[in-house]
């Protein structure tokens, strides 16, 4: 039952975090494209940004299936109390808090205000705080990997 349940747990990480990761990455760069008004034939920058932000939320509500599948692995491994899984608990948490409370919005704003009166400008800055901020996401993301293949203190880690 653990190895369903780690199995699970991998899967879900990689296709629901990547995609995250790399709209969230993407989104800020087409933003400013469609802001300036490179927005190609009929608008592909701003049609892009768009779906963008709905692969952004819709695979955050289905985000919660790896800490799920991944506590349940850990339980059924008993390893829940290590340092090294509570550390992966707590960058899971803050990485989510991240993503729901500020990329998530801050694209919706983007989205919001496209070809309002702020102009470009106040655009680059959205774009430029969104871009750092996903790029804390993703940094995040990476330590928990690194953990969950290391695994410091364990017996059975490398």
């Amino acid at each position: 039952m653990a190895k369903l349940l780690l199995s699970v747990h991998v899967l879900a990480a990689i296709l629901v975090v990547g995609p995250i990761a790399v709209a969230a990455s993407l989104f800020p760069r087409y933003a400013r494209q469609a802001a300036s008004g490179g927005g190609g034939p009929q608008g592909r920058d701003a049609g892009a940004v768009a779906v963008l932000h709905r692969i952004c939320r819709g695979y955050a509500v289905v985000g919660v299936a790896v800490p799920v599948f991944g506590v349940a692995t850990g339980a059924r491994l008993g390893v829940l109390t290590d340092a090294w899984l509570v550390a992966s608990m707590v960058l899971t948490a803050v990485a989510a808090a991240l993503l729901v409370l500020a990329i998530v919005p801050g694209q919706r704003r983007m989205l919001e205000t496209a070809g309002g009166p702020d102009g470009s400008g106040g655009t680059r800055s959205a774009a430029a705080r969104l871009a750092m901020l996903t790029g804390v996401f993703n940094l995040l993301w990476a330590v928990v990997v690194v953990l969950m293949i290391v695994r410091p203190g364990s017996t059975t880690g490398a």
